[in-house]
């Protein structure tokens, strides 16, 4: 039982139902734990007046939460795992690439409902440096509008608007690190020691030259090490991501109490989940890499059973892009089991897609699906199939060659494919971070160009584009399905190809994550009508699934999917159920020709017992052949056992 569930649990058997009253409850609850993990990073004999300062903060923080936010922190307590329902389908997007601003996304709210999309990640709107400051992650406010996206009372308007039609609302926190332009880095460069120890700030390399012994490089090409030097302060600082975004120093207190306090305040403004980016990187240490360490971990938890104390209704997702057994830690693990976060980005599942696409087997997927230990019961995933963000090739080398392939060799091959390096590929996406030292990359492109529907267009070839589509269809399918919070990014159910124009912006054109943020194309939305058009045989296919996703309980995230092996490796079949002995068995083919799969043991599961299924998907019974199940190329079937 996770905290959470006691507060739960206790709550409803409280005779005082008072928001303040709860309060305290929670504070009892999660004092012994919170204090563990306080001095667990800070020991007591040094820092016993900063746990203090923190006991003294957590009513302040708490009265300054708004009344109505209050109410509905209680509601979500009582009401359980709200996340985990089947009601939940996500969609990120810039805001001025959508609708120009958070007006013009308002005025959009009846699109999104209408697909079906009910959960909001807008990437960062705080304000941040005019020229290079990474997509908005160098903030210069964690919760001040920049001007470009409006003013905080058309937050606050949107956040209201979005209560009030049961959506939910998911911002980052840029919890690693701020921009060289925020107040706390311009008083470290004006001399202030204060300041200075909020960051790791040294006088001379000596330090640095240590760290940099261990330290990958996160972005090689365009921010090469991991310190700048900064000629008004005297002082290298720690950069890990850019030459412009400072690393916070997490080993002084005073820097975890004020950036409470900013979390505090972002949660005030009405936001439901809270995107904790970078997590991996929060606590260094000479000699390692600095990436998902113990005191990291410890961290975000007490970062977690604060929040909890002050704003219940408000959870986190874990911005991890790590190895899977490394995800699962996000959630807690030993004694902070279940309350770390609740939300966690399913990568593995997001990489190894795209790997059965390029190579329309599912080897690897099954080998590392099977190797990722289970979440807890209260946690859930978010799966998408890209993001905003490159696509990794983080696989584990161990599978690769259990296969029986060179990981080198596999990987420059997933780049070759992607990254237009193979004439016969149809996928069209762009090399991001090579490095000559590694052999590492990444890759870019939206969904659809990376499925083949910009080289199918441009070709005007009508098999492939039908391929195309059948494969944005089946990888959205699986991540409607499998378990956790299905998240679209904003563009690809209405299969939008790359958008080239950043290369002639100036801040742009060194990066080209930004040829997978197209604008929202608001004229083809307008053409939905026409059945026809690829565009909308995603949008009205995609539309049906989520409403079937919303129609039926076995896709709320409350038992693991359990996977099964066909006998045939193009194929990947999974199994959801629910307490009501309900199952949906979803069937995927991987490769661009029919593939059969043997049904004696889907017809031991229960499927075929009172005749033939119907996939949900086509809306068609699903007949046998000599006792062979037929899927087509890039087909995702559906069964429902009733």
């Amino acid at each position: 039982m996770n905290q959470a569930s006691l507060h739960r649990l206790l709550s409803s058997k409280s005779e005082d139902q008072s928001p303040e009253s709860f309060f305290q409850l929670r504070m009892a609850t999660n004092l012994s734990l919170i204090q563990n993990l306080f001095f667990s990073l800070y020991p007591e004999e040094k820092h016993a007046s900063s746990f203090e300062h923190l006991m003294v903060l957590l009513p302040k923080l708490y009265e300054t939460r708004p009344e109505e936010l209050k109410l509905q922190d209680m509601e979500r307590v009582s009401s359980g795992n709200w996340y985990q329902s089947e009601q939940m389908v996500g969609m990120q997007m810039y805001v001025e690439h959508f609708n120009k601003d958070l007006n013009g996304l308002l005025e959009k709210l009846p699109y999104l409902k209408d697909f079906g999309v009910n959960f909001l990640h807008l990437m960062p709107i705080t304000t941040r440096p005019s020229g290079e400051n990474d997509g908005g992650y160098a903030v210069n406010s964690y919760h001040k509008v920049d001007e470009r996206y409006g003013s905080q009372k058309d937050l606050l308007n949107l956040t209201k608007k979005l209560r009030k039609e049961g959506m939910y609302l998911m911002l980052d926190f840029v919890v690693n690190h701020t921009s060289n332009e925020f107040p706390w880095a311009k008083k470290a460069k004006k001399g202030e020691k204060k300041y200075q120890d909020f960051y790791y700030t040294y006088p001379d390399e000596t330090i640095p030259k240590e760290f940099e012994k261990t330290l990958p490089e996160v972005f090689p090409e365009t921010s090469p090490g991991n310190y700048t030097y900064i000629p008004e302060m005297k002082r290298w600082v720690m950069t890990v991501f850019n030459s412009y975004q400072w690393d916070l120093n997490y080993t002084n207190p005073e820097v975890f109490l004020e950036m409470l306090e900013q979390l505090v305040k972002l949660s005030n403004l009405g936001v439901d989940v809270i995107r904790f980016d970078a997590l991996a990187f929060l606590w260094k240490k000479m000699g390692t890499i600095s990436q998902n360490l113990a005191e990291a971990h410890m961290l975000v938890s007490l970062f977690r059973m604060c929040l909890q104390v002050v704003a219940p209704g408000t959870i986190f997702l874990a911005e991890a892009i790590v190895a899977p057994k490394e995800i699962v830690k996000y959630f807690g693990e030993g004694i902070h089991y279940g309350n770390e976060c609740e939300i966690a980005y399913n990568a593995s599942l997001m990489a190894l897609l795209w790997n059965s696409i390029a190579t329309k087997k599912t080897i690897l997927l099954y080998k590392s699906l099977e190797n990722v230990p289970d979440k807890p019961k209260d946690g859930t995933w978010l799966n998408y199939i890209r993001c905003h963000d490159d696509i990794g090739l983080g696989y584990e080398n161990q599978f690769i060659e259990e296969i029986g392939w060179n990981p080198g060799q596999h990987r420059k091959f997933l780049l070759d494919y992607y990254c237009q390096r193979l004439d016969w590929s149809p996928a069209k996406g762009l090399l991001f971070m090579y490095n000559p030292k590694t052999d590492d990359g990444r890759i870019t492109g939206s969904a659809a160009s990376l499925l083949g529907l910009e080289k199918a267009i441009e070709e005007n070839n009508d098999t492939l584009i039908n391929a195309s589509v059948s494969k944005v269809i089946l990888l959205h399918g699986i991540v409607l399905a499998f378990g956790g919070i299905p998240m679209f990014y904003a563009g690809d159910e209405i299969g939008t190809i790359n958008d080239y124009s950043f290369l002639e912006k100036d801040d742009k054109k060194g990066d080209s994550r930004w040829v997978n943020r197209p604008y929202q194309d608001w004229g083809t939305i307008e053409k939905l009508s026409k059945k026809k058009l690829p565009q909308s045989k995603i949008f009205h296919t995609l539309k049906r699934m989520v409403q079937i996703r919303k129609e039926s309980p076995v896709f709320a995230d409350k038992v693991q999917p359990a996977l099964y092996h066909t006998g045939n490796h193009h194929i990947f079949a999974f199994e959801r159920t629910d307490a009501s002995s309900q199952g949906l068995l979803v069937l995927c083919n991987f490769d661009e020709n029919s593939q059969v799969v043997d049904t004696s043991w889907i017809m031991k599961l229960g499927y075929f017992a009172k005749g033939e299924p119907k996939d949900l998907v086509s809306n068609k019974k699903v007949s046998l052949q000599s006792g062979l199940l037929q899927l087509d190329p890039y087909q995702i079937l559906w069964l429902k056992r009733a």
